[in-house]
């Protein structure tokens, strides 16, 4: 369910797809999971994303951290994520909001903590709901799109507005429970791997030095490599060279830049540098990938 993006994706060619309404090009829905066309290459999310699996499972890459999704389990993804290696049992099923980010921006505008479904779907991508969450979330979806189909009524989006944000406060309460658990056993290591995975994200472009990032933290290589092991099992390398390389697939893959700008935007010496990097990680030559 989370791969649910396309190059250049617009909520106008989602809305194609099978769905259970849409208002305007600001949200859609979808319950029709197995359907979906799932593209094959990694995509960059340019929406709100909030899914329910109900049946079957999934399992993808998101930011290059493998996840699992089970019946029961809630995903959600906000925009910049990149999504690949999408793999779904046959019997997959789930409901799913699609949201621009202009309208999550316009429902939330009046609440304190914006940011906090998205903060925590940093650390915890998927979470599962206990029953009486998945129900809630189930009757939400049933309002929701009823109203959307009810497309005389003069305060339709006022509606729909209303019921999201109803529904963004009680996914933030189910959150805030867990949080409040999860704090009493947040070690070290998972606060350095936390601003450690940020850094990451804002600066794998221009940076790929162990000790550049050590030094960011105020920390020293050697520990910053402790703590990363220890919170996921892979090296500060590992970790750095999958999201050099998954931002490295997207743009061969989506952008018209030649080899040679993708190699000064990227910060590589010259284009044989990338040649040998890519192929090191990937296994072919960044023109092979391009032409895959």
């Amino acid at each position: 369910m989370g791969k649910q993006t396309i190059p250049e994706t617009s909520m106008a060619l989602a809305k194609q797809w099978e769905n259970s309404g849409s208002l305007d090009d600001d949200l859609l829905l979808l319950d029709r999971m197995n359907e979906v066309p799932f593209p094959r290459e990694p995509r960059r999310m340019n929406f709100i994303l909030i899914a329910l699996c109900t049946g079957g499972q999934v399992r993808y890459t998101m930011d290059t951290q493998e996840l699992v999704v089970n019946p029961g389990d809630i995903l959600i993804a906000g925009e910049r994520h990149v999504i690949d290696n999408y793999e779904a049992t046959p019997d997959v099923s789930g409901l799913c909001f699609i949201v621009s980010v202009k309208f999550f921006q316009e429902v939330i505008k009046t609440v304190n903590d914006s940011s906090a479904l998205f903060l925590f779907s940093r650390r915890f991508p998927v979470l599962h709901l206990k029953e009486r969450d998945q129900a809630v979330f189930k009757e939400y979806f049933s309002v929701i799109r009823t109203k959307l189909q009810n497309t005389e009524n003069h305060f339709r989006r006022d509606l729909i507005r209303t019921l999201l944000l109803a529904m963004f406060y009680d996914l933030s309460n189910v959150i805030y429970h867990f949080q409040q658990e999860a704090e009493h056993h947040r070690s070290r290591a998972d606060v350095v791997f936390t601003r450690f995975i940020k850094l990451v994200e804002d600066n794998c472009r221009h940076e790929r030095r162990v000790s550049w990032y050590a030094g960011q933290l105020d920390i020293t290589p050697k520990y910053l490599s402790e703590c990363i092991k220890r919170a996921s099992r892979r090296t500060p390398n590992e970790w750095i060279d999958s999201y050099v390389t998954m931002e490295l697939r997207v743009m061969l893959k989506n952008s018209t830049k030649s080899i040679r700008e993708i190699a000064e935007e990227m910060n590589f010496a010259n284009q044989s540098f990338l040649g040998k990097y890519f192929k090191e990680h990937i296994g072919m030559s960044p023109s092979q990938y391009r032409r895959s």
